[in-house]
């Protein structure tokens, strides 16, 4: 089911290092189809976000209903089990307290002299926030809400706009709503796929357009938001989710392969990898994937994912593994290990880690605290996850006196005489002039 290949072999060397440059910067095969749909959104505004929503999600959507009602929020409330409630605000709380430990603060600097120098932490406007329908609504990932939401909310963000796709009968699963007025979203739209991410990014007459747009998407999504990047701000780029878990002889082949089947069952394209000590565990963890598979709701992605992508390999040392783990810089990094913390300094690469054989990546994705959107394709080198200063910009703050200037003036005048810029030295003699 998974091939296994020894780190030091030919073979084993070709594949790894495959992984670590699978970075493709190839244009997406929908790129034209995604270009038109922004146009079309930018031209026609809400009647192109009618037609594509009754096209492909709801055709019997109106207009009028493309924003979720307060009708619609209420009867959610009615819909959803105390349990699962509880266990929405459980995760809430998680991720909130987290996330307010990431809230920078402003700053300045004063010199003897009189200038004071600083830097002012603002938060956008307006954030357009991504929650996939998940299978037409009947698995709906109430997880993206909290953990985009949250964040933004925490960084003062005054509007936060959800976008969803609807399913056929034009609703949206009632856990979505529920989770989002618990975070104290208001306003929601049955839009998905790109002309969800047109509507946020240009704006309609109905939706007013955003400044940053988050939140995860199939392949459709992912290129509107590359293609309105630099009109708005985008969390990330992300590719299909991964794992890549490091083991030594502590670690149970279990739990190895159980973590491997939480990854590929996200999608046919999730990277589900393995580093361990000996030809035994691999062949045992290989073992385990054959026998949990079966069991699995989704089975077949499962299998698709770890036939086409999954990979376990051999190292002889567990400095080989770590070496590997920096240079693949997967998105959820676990160490079964007998001592990770121990290993701990020596990552450098990753969008998270999970310490020890009891933290599932699964843990991570719900109510650990830490955001589960993470950069993917080996972009861990240089990106990190989704915080709340995704939703923030920093203005520099310069205030001089007579004084002070007057002892900066020289050095200004011949740097802007250098580049040969008169006006600017210029406009600093005037002043001084002046006193």
């Amino acid at each position: 089911m998974v091939r296994i290949d020894r780190l030091d072999s030919a073979e084993g060397g070709a594949a790894a290092q495959r992984l670590c440059s699978r970075l493709s910067d190839e244009a997406a095969d929908c790129q034209g189809t995604v270009r038109d749909i922004l146009a079309q959104v930018r031209q026609e505004g809400d009647a192109a976000l009618l037609d594509y929503c009754r096209r492909f999600d709801a055709p019997s959507m109106e207009l009028g209903d493309l924003q979720v009602s307060t009708a619609e929020f209420a009867e959610a409330e009615g819909q959803v089990d105390s349990g699962l409630r509880a266990s929405i605000t459980f995760a809430a709380e998680r991720i909130r307290s987290f996330h307010e430990r990431e809230l920078p603060d402003s700053w300045m600097l004063t010199r003897e002299e009189g200038i004071i120098t600083g830097r002012l932490v603002r938060p956008v406007d307006a954030a357009g926030l991504y929650v996939p329908g998940g299978q037409e609504g009947s698995t709906p990932l109430v997880s993206s809400v909290l953990m985009n939401g949250i964040p933004a909310g925490i960084a003062g963000v005054r509007r936060r706009v959800m976008v969803t796709p609807p399913n056929r009968e034009g609703k949206v699963h009632p856990a979505l709503l529920v989770a989002a007025r618990t975070i104290g979203i208001n306003e929601v739209y049955k839009l998905g796929s790109a002309w969800a991410i047109a509507a946020l990014a240009f704006g309609t007459k109905r939706i007013a357009p955003v400044e940053v747009i988050a939140g995860p998407g199939n392949q459709y999504v992912a290129e509107a938001k590359r293609q309105v990047m630099g009109r708005v701000r985008i969390d990330m780029l992300a590719g299909p989710s991964e794992v890549l878990i490091v083991a030594d002889q502590s670690a149970n082949p279990v739990l190895i392969a159980a973590d491997m089947l939480a990854q590929a069952e996200h999608d046919p394209q999730a990277l589900a990898l393995a580093i361990v000590c000996s030809a035994a565990q691999a062949e045992a963890v290989q073992q385990e994937l054959a026998r949990q598979l079966p069991s699995l709701g989704r089975a077949g992605i499962a299998r698709k994912s770890l036939e086409e992508y999954g990979h376990i390999f051999i190292a002889e040392t567990v400095e080989a593994a770590i070496a590997l783990a920096n240079e693949i810089a997967i998105e959820h990094l676990e160490l079964h290990l007998a001592d990770p913390w121990h290993w701990l300094p020596a990552i450098r690469h990753a969008g998270a880690v999970f310490l020890g054989h009891y933290s599932p990546e699964a843990a991570g994705d719900y109510v650990a605290g830490p955001n589960h959107v993470l950069p993917t394709m080996g972009t861990a080198k240089m990106a990190s996850a989704l915080g709340v200063e995704t939703f923030l910009k920093q203005i520099s703050l310069i205030h001089y006196t007579p004084e002070a200037l007057q002892g900066d003036a020289g050095h200004i005048r011949l740097l802007a005489e250098l580049e040969g810029l008169d006006a600017h030295a210029r406009s600093v003699l005037l002043r001084l002039n002046e006193g």
